[in-house]
């Protein structure tokens, strides 16, 4: 309760709001189970070594903390700039995320793979990057760190969150070119990867 009770309440805010945006995108993304009944014509095993990594970079941001500002202690421009846009940033990862997982429907998995009658999907939020779901998980690792984390922790969380995105999607756009082939290269020219504006 001291915790409560001595922290400035902008800091506080921005710390509970990111931390309960964590419960949708959790139950979203995690707890969710992918849709069964359809046969699988390929996967590719070794995209769950970049979802090893995604994970330690959650971890990481999570751990690498810095105190919280007190009461008693004025805000500088970069505390007050991180609690602000920590939530921000925390809703419409989870906004994209969601609406990622929804228009995937049934194609949605937790590791690549192609099912039978898969489709290459384009719209929504998969006009915007190829692979918005990592780009909701990004953006959450931004606000956590926003929200708690030390300066030095999105550096570090974030380059083994990134290495562990880019082998993502380099398995399942290998799954996806063999696929698609035309129709996929056509996309991926004109859609980045999972940042958006950044090829």
């Amino acid at each position: 309760m001291e915790y409560f009770r001595t922290a400035a309440p902008l800091a506080l805010a921005a710390r509970i709001l990111v931390a309960l945006g964590w419960v949708p995108f959790f139950i979203s993304l995690i707890v969710r189970k992918p849709p069964s009944g359809q046969p699988e014509t390929r996967r590719e095993p070794m995209s769950k070594l970049g979802i090893g990594l995604q994970g330690v970079g959650f971890f990481l941001v999570w751990i690498l903390q810095r105190h919280i500002p007190t009461r008693d202690l004025a805000l500088g421009p970069v505390e007050i700039f991180s609690d602000v846009v920590a939530p921000i940033v925390s809703l419409s990862a989870i906004a994209l995320g969601l609406s990622a997982v929804r228009t995937l429907g049934k194609q949605w998995s937790y590791t690549a793979r192609l099912v039978e009658g898969h489709k290459l999907v384009t719209e929504g939020p998969y006009s915007i990057v190829r692979h918005p779901i990592y780009t909701g998980m990004l953006g959450k690792l931004v606000a956590t760190n926003l929200a708690f984390g030390h300066p030095i922790g999105l550096p570090i969380a974030g380059t083994v969150f990134v290495i562990g995105t880019s082998i993502r999607v380099r398995y399942e756009e290998k799954l996806l070119k063999e696929g698609f082939g035309a129709e996929f290269d056509a996309y991926s020219r004109k859609v980045p990867a999972f940042i958006p504006f950044f090829r």
